[in-house]
């Protein structure tokens, strides 16, 4: 999430999200651009509606003047933000009303949705570029062989460790490989004195998106919630509420407020995102990063996070509004201006030559590499059927986590989500 919602991640400024109407009047009224996106000679400057779900970027912004930036010669982009959730069903609204944007960000689970319910052009009829895009980070918007859109970026999730705190507990990060040896380090710590984990499990995505790896780390499959490698994932996470490893208010805990929680300096690790690489720097202890371990051994898959830049269809005028999607998504997507996009979002990009040149760059970037290149589709399996077996899942970590270490009440939980 960002996201947010990352939508996920994403802390949303008081004031900055818009009613419905308000963003379905700024795609109305525009002036017809010409062939090739521009406005016609004599016309007035043509507007193109750019909806995306971060709020916290206000006018004025660096990320808002990326955008408008952006703009093909003639014309200005009418920015709009709103929550994920909330943009999604604007969207909806909008192209039913044929008053649809020209580009949206949507965040990567909610783009086999968007799909069956016919409201994206492919990426072939808007003339959107996919070529260099990793093929993992495309997957969730490759629906039945069909690209829609192309992610400009990604994020991924790890384990931060306060260094200190490990330092004086006797602990090496190095050791943490798996679940045992991470169970291991964090009761090493409790014995000194600190605290164990913090992690978000808030209901909902952003609280599925953490719990994916521990999930996956245990072999567990979203086509089968029930089974017993998905139990052992919700009973890793129960024992550390139970245990005291970990707050009771995870399961009320966003993002945000979980790295809050570990910026207090009393926890040894923090699951998180990538988006905080800068903000750990800046920590009042030494922070570093470690892969989230799978339970017997290894490196854990992590789900990607990030939106797709996409063109919504259209009802009227449709190859304008396409040209003029096609040519801000190419900006915001490829050659020297992706790099100030990826940076700007505190995203690594979703193109190798782009994401090294960050990493050249930045050292904060290095651990996270790997993560980004090794991570999973949420939808690509599931297609659109992610968003009942995300619910389930929703339900059972929820249950999990206040059934605080109860094997049977956590068991209990999942064979009921199994049937989603």
């Amino acid at each position: 999430m960002n996201m947010t919602n990352p939508t996920l991640r994403r802390c949303v400024a008081a004031g900055a999200v818009l009613a419905m109407g308000a963003l379905a009047a700024c795609s109305g009224g525009t002036p017809e651009p010409g062939e090739d996106g521009n406005a016609s000679e004599g016309s007035t400057t043509a507007e193109i509606a750019f909806w995306d779900p971060y709020p916290q970027h206000a006018e004025g912004s660096a990320w808002d003047a990326h955008v408008k930036s952006c703009a093909p010669e003639g014309s200005t982009i009418v920015r709009t933000s709103a929550p994920q959730t909330d943009l999604f069903n604007q969207l909806t609204t909008a192209v039913k009303e044929g008053g649809a944007p020209d580009v949206v960000l949507l965040d990567n689970p909610m783009m086999p949705e968007a799909v069956a319910a016919g409201m994206l052009a492919t990426a072939e009829q808007a003339g959107i570029d996919t070529s260099g895009v990793d093929e993992n980070l495309m997957g969730p918007g490759v629906v039945d062989g069909t690209a829609y859109g192309v992610p400009f970026g990604s994020n991924a999730l790890g384990l931060y460790y306060n260094a200190d705190l490990l330092a004086g507990a006797g602990v090496d990060p190095a050791s943490v490989t798996d679940w045992d040896s991470l169970n291991a380090a964090m009761a090493q710590v409790v014995a000194d004195g600190g605290k164990g984990i913090t992690f978000s499990g808030v209901a909902g995505e952003e609280g599925v998106f953490q719990f994916l790896p521990w999930f996956w780390g245990a072999g567990a499959d979203l086509s089968d919630i029930s089974s017993d490698e998905a139990v052992a994932a919700g009973q890793l996470l129960s024992d550390w509420i139970g245990e005291g490893l970990a707050p009771k208010s995870a399961a009320t805990d966003n993002q945000s407020a979980a790295w809050d929680l570990f910026l207090t300096g009393e926890y040894a690790f923090a699951e998180n995102g990538s988006w905080f690489a800068a903000a750990a720097a800046e920590a009042d202890f030494e922070v570093g990063v470690i892969p989230i371990p799978t339970r017997d051994g290894g490196v854990a898959p992590v789900p990607t996070g990030g939106e797709f830049a996409v063109a919504p269809i259209q009802s009227e005028n449709a190859s304008d509004h396409y040209a003029n999607a096609a040519a801000v998504i190419a900006c915001l997507s490829e050659g020297e201006a992706a790099f100030q996009t990826n940076e700007t979002l505190g995203y690594l990009s979703a193109k190798p030559d782009v994401r090294a040149e960050q990493a050249a760059q930045s050292p904060l970037w290095e651990p996270w590499v790997a993560a980004v290149e090794g991570a999973q589709g949420r939808t690509t399996d599931l297609g659109s059927e992610y968003v009942d077996a995300s619910a389930s899942l929703s339900g059972a970590i929820q249950a999990a986590l206040n059934a605080a270490g109860d094997q049977a009440a956590v068991e209990a939980a999942f064979q009921d989500a199994g049937g989603f």
